[in-house]
């Protein structure tokens, strides 16, 4: 849970998980940089080797086609 607004799991938050393809070491990290400076995107965990990707995000603060654009724009294919 957020200390500064008391967001969390439990004030309307998403959790997704997926695989996506398409990832280096470098676009990782990017992508990874560019989630977390949206708004309401308060968690991302990326494992480079193997896809799989973990997002936690307000969406009444960010839409998931944003989230989507950001994959889009970093030449990774994200299997939502």
């Amino acid at each position: 849970m957020c200390m500064e607004c008391g967001c969390g799991a439990t004030n309307g938050n998403t959790r997704l998980q997926f695989n996506a393809e398409g990832y280096t070491e470098d676009s990782a990290k990017d992508v990874e940089k560019t989630l977390l400076g949206l708004p309401g995107v308060m968690y991302v965990h990326i494992h480079a080797h193997d896809g799989e990707t973990t997002i936690d995000y307000n969406p009444k603060k960010t839409k998931l086609t944003e989230i989507l654009g950001v994959f889009e724009n970093h030449g990774v294919n994200a299997n939502i």
